[in-house]
């Protein structure tokens, strides 16, 4: 069952950052979580380790998930 969460984070972090630099105009950031960024961090770091994702997307992620600092 945790599994399946981490990878539903990890899928939900990887996803939403496909439709960056689509469209034009303003940027519009909205963020709504119930995750903490400790969390995020960790389930990120699972799927890098359970082969989920590259070491370059997880660098990507992980500097997009401080960034936001949430």
């Amino acid at each position: 069952m945790r599994l399946n969460r981490k990878l539903a984070v990890a899928l939900l972090v990887v996803g939403s950052t496909a439709f960056v630099g689509c469209g034009g105009g303003a940027e519009v950031n909205q963020h709504v979580s119930s995750v903490s960024q400790g969390q995020e961090l960790e389930d990120l770091k699972n799927a890098l380790d359970q082969g989920a994702m590259d070491q370059q997307n997880y660098e990507k992620l992980q500097k997009m998930i401080l960034k936001r600092g949430y």
